[in-house]
């Protein structure tokens, strides 16, 4: 047991902190999709809407100034969390969604002209996929793909061979929600400032797995979502270098990203609020904060090696069952806590059905990502039973060694139920 890095008084600490995972006689294990809430992030939500909820930044009188706080100190929490120069560099969303849609449409009013190319790596969840490509068709651009190897790495040669005097931005995720495997944003950052490329980097499934600082990977634009690392659904980050956000165009129009308003125009207000129109999510910013200290109460390394140890133990289980193929690499330590497999014979619908009748939650589908599966499934030589579905494990450091026996005793049932042994 000492390799999951928790002793048996952490792990039940830790299992006791998520209301859910003791109410549910579940195994959960959906975690690309949305993580589990524990106690501290739940009642800091609450604490906020009890003790603090007013209009920030609108009041002179003493509820809404407290409310501004809050707003502002959840703000610099993100900063320091992700190593920004400023916090004037985070901008508050929804989701990533909405923060790729910012970026792509405000961005792009920015640089963008007809001929001009958008390079999307072909493992794009949608989110980070469709923006770039309206944008490309509104603006008359280019949209090119940076194509993976059949394991999911991605070569920085072929980035090299794709760049050309066109190129405007890169758009790649930081850590594939079907793949599970990290890439190198860092080398592909280099590559992208020597050509004088942008680079805006999906972290949604990065910065609740491992450590993130933007600075030190020099990315010029950064997205994640709130619900994905312990906080409530609705609140979501948009980072960018302060000289980028400076230059773009406001994304939305109303209250509070104002500095004047005549009959005639308007300034804008500075950064961040020139993004962030209309009244804001203050108690999601504040549960996304105390998201961030209950990640630094436990720490990095110990998450890492426990999510880790987990993804390693239950690729080794599923590989000793028949009929079980892993899509993207063998090796586990290219998998950070996501799974994704094809069970032979047995469409990946009806494996989660038959999971979850035995209390285990998985995805199956297409996990947002059809441009990739579509790639993978051509290049398998279309093997795959259910067409570009897929059935996905994907687990937090929450999970424990024993769930992940309960889970491969869920998939080693399911070839036998449909009488295919």
């Amino acid at each position: 047991m000492a390799e999951y890095e928790f002793s048996k008084e952490e792990d039940k600490k830790i299992r006791d902190d998520f209301p859910l995972l003791n109410n549910r006689d579940i195994v959960y294990m959906d975690n690309a999709a949305t993580t589990q809430k524990p106690v501290e992030v739940i009642d800091s939500w609450k604490r906020y809407y009890e003790n603090y909820n007013a209009n920030p930044f609108r009041g002179v009188y003493g509820l809404s100034v407290d409310a501004t706080e809050v707003y502002e100190d959840a703000r610099k929490a993100v900063a320091g969390f992700i190593g920004a120069d400023s916090y004037c560099e985070i901008v508050f969303t929804r989701n990533a969604s909405e923060s790729i849609n910012l970026l792509s449409t405000s961005l792009c009013e920015y640089i963008l002209q007809p001929g001009d190319e958008i390079i999307v790596s072909i493992a794009e969840h949608h989110s980070n996929f469709l923006p770039w490509q309206q944008a490309a068709k509104r603006y008359g651009a280019k949209v090119v793909f940076f194509e993976c190897e059949e394991d999911g790495e991605f070569k920085k040669e072929k980035l090299e061979e794709l760049i050309t005097g066109r190129t405007r931005i890169l758009a790649i995720t930081h850590l594939s929600n079907v793949l599970g495997r990290i890439n190198d944003v860092k080398t592909f950052a280099e590559i992208c400032h020597k050509n004088h490329v942008l680079i805006s980097v999906d972290g949604a499934q990065s910065v609740p797995h491992i450590p993130v600082n933007v600075k030190e990977l020099d990315v010029d634009f950064l997205q994640f979502s709130g619900h994905k690392m312990l906080a409530p659904m609705g609140i979501g980050v948009l980072y960018g270098k302060e000289e980028l956000l400076n230059a773009m165009p406001p994304y939305m129009y109303g209250g509070e990203m104002i500095e004047t308003v005549t009959r005639d125009g308007a300034t804008y207000a500075e950064l961040p609020h020139k993004f962030e129109a209309g009244t804001v999510n203050v108690g999601g910013a504040a549960a996304l904060a105390e998201a961030i200290r209950y990640y630094e109460k436990i720490g990095f390394e110990k998450i890492m090696a426990r999510e880790r140890a987990l993804t390693k133990a239950a690729i080794e289980k599923m590989g000793e069952i028949e009929g079980i193929e892993i899509i993207g690499s063998k090796d586990p330590t290219q998998h950070e806590g996501i799974i994704t497999f094809l069970v032979d014979g047995v469409h990946p619908h009806d494996v989660a059905a038959i999971m979850d009748a035995e209390g285990v939650c998985v995805r199956a589908g297409h996990h947002c990502a059809q441009p990739l599966l579509q790639y993978l499934y051509d290049i398998r030589e279309k093997k795959n039973t259910g067409g570009i579905s897929t059935t996905r494990v994907s687990m937090a450091f929450y999970n424990t060694p024993e769930e992940v026996d309960r889970m491969a005793e869920a998939l080693a049932k399911i070839r036998p139920e449909m009488g295919l042994t």
